[in-house]
């Protein structure tokens, strides 16, 4: 066995799911908007992420994937691939996934999320991810209770 040979077909790289984490946005462990300048927000939506007490960062591989307001109501996404499929971005799967254990661990308390990027929960293709990961459709948004 080689470490340091090229990557095999045999070598597999671990799930997309096992590389997401939650942090606080103003963690130390989250380099967006300390060491890392904050990405563009994906839409016009009149808000930009920041360091801020309660918001959360969700990182992919280490790259900023979701990005949730404090109390939950407002969430921002880099999809992968901008001009693809949301529902298709392996990388929001496992934000999603990752954001519901976080808040079914009791991390987060209840949240409700009303709006993606400026358009609806309910409506919104990232909406379908956070429904696949165990959110619940309400009239006000997609909920998940601890």
């Amino acid at each position: 066995y080689n470490p340091y040979a090229a990557a095999s077909p045999h070598r597999t790289r671990p799930a997309p799911e096992s590389r997401a984490t939650v942090l606080a946005a103003a963690d130390p462990a989250n380099a967006y908007g300390a060491a890392l300048p904050w990405p563009d927000p994906p839409t016009d939506v009149g808000h930009k992420p920041g360091r801020k007490a309660g918001s959360l960062v969700v990182l992919v591989e280490g790259e900023l994937t979701l990005y949730m307001e404090r109390g939950g109501k407002t969430l921002l996404a880099w999809p992968s691939d901008p001009s693809g499929t949301a529902t298709d971005d392996p990388r929001l799967q496992a934000a999603a996934q990752a954001l519901a254990a976080a808040a079914k661990a009791g991390s987060l308390g209840t949240v409700t999320v009303e709006r993606v990027n400026g358009v609806s929960a309910l409506t919104s293709p990232i909406g379908t991810l956070l429904e696949g990961a165990g959110f619940i459709a309400t009239p006000r948004g997609l909920r998940l209770r601890a």
